[in-house]
């Protein structure tokens, strides 16, 4: 009988009670992120409102720029991932992307989705947001050389990628539904017998 009652005991604790608000908390998350999936647009359109936010508020505060460029770095990696494949053809023996147009068709698969990198976007944004408000990551820098560095960073990677890109034949955008027309029309007017 004791054994009962100290059971009951401990599923009224605090720390049940706020493991137990915490679960719900972040299954009430995933529940949003989950119903925000296929609303591509909109949730672009919310990552760009608080990017605006933040540089907003960098602007009025006038400093913070170290965590602008850490963020920055942050967000060229990312979109490393987002253009290139999962499998790096240059280290890959097996199958990969097709080089001919005779190969076989493999559509591109990223290295990080599209939902995980507007994910980590957003994110980054706000909790670079959340370190302004802290003194101690206004670090005093000269933000014209860092704002150089990272241009110069930018484009060299972004030369290497699209170098890469050319080499091996992809491109990591799809526009629209790809559309076939002319055989099977002309293969339907041929297999007709004519009496």
């Amino acid at each position: 009988m004791d054994a009962g009652v100290a059971n009951d005991d401990v599923s009224y604790s605090p720390e049940a009670a706020i493991s137990r608000w915490k679960f719900a908390v972040s299954r009430q998350y995933q529940h949003l992120l989950d119903k925000s999936t296929p609303h591509v647009l909109h949730r672009w359109i919310g990552c760009f409102v608080v990017a605006c936010i933040y540089v907003l508020r960098v602007y009025t505060v006038q400093g913070f720029y170290i965590i602008s460029y850490g963020l920055g770095i942050y967000i060229l990696n990312l979109l490393i991932g987002f253009l290139s494949p999962q499998v790096d053809p240059e280290i890959h023996d097996g199958p990969g992307l097709p080089t001919r147009g005779s190969d076989e068709f493999r559509p591109f698969v990223r290295r990080l989705p599209e939902f995980k990198f507007w994910y980590s976007i957003t994110k980054a944004f706000c909790i670079a947001f959340v370190m302004t408000f802290f003194s101690a990551f206004d670090v005093p820098v000269f933000w014209p050389v860092l704002l150089f560095y990272w241009v110069v960073l930018f484009t060299l990677t972004m030369r290497r990628q699209i170098s890469h890109m050319i080499k091996y034949k992809y491109v990591p955008f799809s526009f629209g539904k790809q559309r076939y027309n002319g055989k099977r029309a002309s293969a339907e007017s041929t297999s007709l017998p004519s009496d």
